[in-house]
């Protein structure tokens, strides 16, 4: 068993989906993992990870519009029966960062998968997204951490 640690570099341009599965595969090649586990970190807490369908983007759009209908902007309203308005105390940052912050709470920033035969082992549908929270273009960063079976160069 052998280790590969690397980053991997995300340009998002704005609030979003970005379907990320093809860098991780064409790492999984370009490594020559034939069998193992890969683990995915992201190294902010403005966006997330997820594993959702590819399939259909009316998916997406949905959980977009459903996300952002639950974590709104600028301020909320409490679960009680008078529905208080709260405002966020951390805006510093600009409106959207309160609410990045949240979604990035209620997502993931890791996710792990296996590698069997050279490839990443996902369902029929299933995609890698890096999930941008916030309004700006940004350099998202995701740490990669490879344990597995490497296929060796028999010329060396």
């Amino acid at each position: 068993m052998e280790q590969i640690f690397s980053t991997l570099e995300i340009n998002s341009s704005g609030q979003g989906l970005k379907d990320i599965t093809s860098f991780i595969t064409n790492f999984i090649k370009e490594k020559k993992i034939i069998t193992g586990l890969i683990v995915l970190n992201l190294m902010h807490t403005s966006c997330s990870l997820i594993v959702n369908e590819n399939a259909d983007p009316n998916v997406l759009k949905d959980l977009e519009k459903y996300i952002n209908s639950i974590v709104p902007f600028n301020s909320y309203h409490d679960l009680t029966r008078d529905r208080t308005e709260i405002f966020y105390k951390h805006y510093q940052e600009g409106e959207d960062d309160m609410p990045a912050h949240i979604k990035t709470a209620l997502t993931n920033t890791s996710l792990s998968f296996s590698i069997q035969n050279e490839k990443l082992i996902l369902g029929t549908w299933q995609g890698i997204y890096l999930w941008e929270h916030r309004f700006g273009k940004n350099i998202r960063k995701i740490n990669i951490h490879a344990i597995g079976e490497i296929q060796k160069n028999i010329y060396n």
